[in-house]
């Protein structure tokens, strides 16, 4: 038996990456899809290879289109059973360097994207929903030039804490999920990225290889399924080791 049989899942950013590989799991297990996303090529793509799918081209970063996105999906399948807030951007850059048009960006769109995802939500979102809210190891480790998105992604941590403060009198409940690196394009793909600079990121993880999609898909379906049902405001760390494994090795 498949586990989401016609639950309805809505997935930000589900056309690439992560979310790509959420709604592809979601649906091998019956789930209907609604995935968003900024372009449209790739959205069409992803929601052809699905069964029971539907595609809402839009920005988080606008109200319009959110309110777009919940009001299609609920027309087309009912209201939603499983909202995953995916969509987000990595940017990176010096603290002295930062300018307030990059801010903007980033916050705009991984933290007030997120939280305006799930308030838009709200009319359209059954009664003992589940909520998961992609987040990142970013704030956990302190790394160079990330003060701007980290910090974006710390607030999307503390969301699923105090959304789900708010929305206890409904039953939904909101978890964070928070990825290590991940064999996605935003990883591999992104400006001045060599294999020597992947190379090096692989030796400091202690499981020694990047995450697949699939194994922060399955993660994300694990927090919506009966198994999480006692789950909640917490963030699952996915990430090889690397947040909290240390080794430092003794020759002597």
């Amino acid at each position: 038996m498949k586990e989401f049989k016609e639950k309805v899942v809505v997935i930000t950013g589900g056309n690439s990456g992560i979310g790509k590989a959420i709604a592809t799991h979601f649906n091998k297990n019956g789930a209907k899809i609604a995935i968003f996303g900024r372009h449209e090529a790739s959205l069409k793509q992803t929601s052809g290879a699905l069964q029971q799918s539907i595609y809402v081209q839009g920005d988080v970063k606008k109200h319009s289109d959110l309110q777009n996105l919940f009001t299609q999906t609920e027309q087309t399948f009912g209201k939603v059973d499983i909202l995953i807030a995916n969509a987000g951007i990595v940017k990176k850059c010096h603290v002295a360097d930062a300018n307030e048009s990059l801010f903007d960006e980033i916050v705009d769109t991984n933290y007030k994207g997120v939280y305006f995802t799930v308030q838009t939500s709200l009319p359209h979102i059954k009664d003992g929903a589940s909520i998961v809210l992609i987040s990142s190891i970013a704030p956990l480790i302190g790394t160079y030039h990330s003060s701007i998105y980290a910090s974006s992604k710390a607030a999307v941590t503390c969301l699923a804490k105090n959304f789900s403060a708010d929305l206890l009198d409904r039953n939904i409940r909101v978890n964070s999920l928070s990825p290590g690196y991940t064999q996605t394009p935003i990883l591999t793909k992104g400006r001045n990225v060599t294999d020597a600079i992947l190379d090096k990121k692989r030796a400091q993880i202690p499981a020694k290889r990047f995450a697949e999609p699939a194994e922060i898909a399955k993660a994300a379906a694990f927090l919506c399924s009966e198994g999480a049902s006692y789950i909640m405001g917490s963030d699952l760390v996915i990430d090889g080791g690397v947040s909290n494994i240390h080794p430092i090795r003794n020759e002597t």
